[in-house]
């Protein structure tokens, strides 16, 4: 596949394709990706990258409104991140198309995004106002038996909500169906399961649909005998991950 150079986004959440990022942006670099972005002809893509952060801050230490008001700000496109940004970045990410751009009245903007295309990130540029990064989209293979694995995993997931709901006293709703076809699916339970951020991203970079399908057939079931020992996990909803306050 071509490589291509696009905005990059840290961020403390790992998004998936098909699934819709909320954003309120309010650090100036992002501002100007998101002015950038906006400005783009209407017949073109707003894409930008989306990476996970592996060792570093979605928000820079000394932006406004955090705890340390004494401290020299940090500035730069890579302030949060270090010296070298590619090190506290993971290397598989989620092309993001920004259906939605809207500025608000003191300069912040609310942005609604949907998960497009998985990435690998080659390089990452910071002499900008904000981190660009080259990379290079991935195919999504179905790999073997993912058609049976993925019955599998319906039905762990019903059982999975069904003990999350339990723990939360609440009912399962049923008009949330689930998608029939593997890939989809794949992503749909990884974004929805109550996972940390590791191991949502492993669940991104499975080499094919079938190690997804196989690795969260695997998670959900010892997810939900966890649950039922300790009935205190959250609720989450299948479609929409957090507002992310970068």
């Amino acid at each position: 596949m071509t490589v291509a150079r696009l905005p990059l986004f840290p961020l403390n959440t790992v998004l998936f394709p098909g699934l819709v990022l909320p954003l309120n942006i309010f650090e100036q670099r992002y501002r100007a990706l998101m002015r950038d972005l906006a400005a783009l002809p209407s017949d073109e893509p707003r894409n930008f990258a989306v990476v996970a952060i592996r060792d570093g801050r979605e928000v820079a230490p000394t932006a406004p409104g955090l705890p340390d008001p004494t401290a020299e700000p940090e500035l730069g496109a890579a302030a949060g991140f270090g010296d070298d940004p590619m090190r506290a970045l993971h290397t598989v990410g989620c092309i993001a198309d920004a259906a939605t751009i809207r500025e608000q009245e003191d300069g912040t903007y609310e942005a609604v995004a949907t998960g497009t295309t998985r990435f690998k990130l080659l390089s990452v540029d910071a002499s900008g106002p904000y981190l660009t990064a080259e990379v290079e989209p991935l195919e999504e293979s179905p790999g073997d038996g993912a058609g049976a694995l993925a019955s599998g995993v319906i039905r762990a997931f019903r059982t999975y909500q069904k003990r999350l709901a339990g723990a939360r006293e609440r009912s399962v709703t049923t008009s949330q169906d689930l998608p029939d076809e593997p890939s989809v699916l794949s992503y749909l339970v990884a974004a929805a399961a109550v996972l940390d951020v590791p191991a949502k991203q492993r669940l991104l970079q499975a080499p094919d649909t079938a190690s997804r399908l196989a690795e969260e057939l695997k998670l959900l079931r010892a997810e939900a005998a966890v649950i039922g020992k300790l009935p205190s996990l959250p609720m989450v909803d299948l479609t929409r991950r957090p507002t992310s306050p970068n």
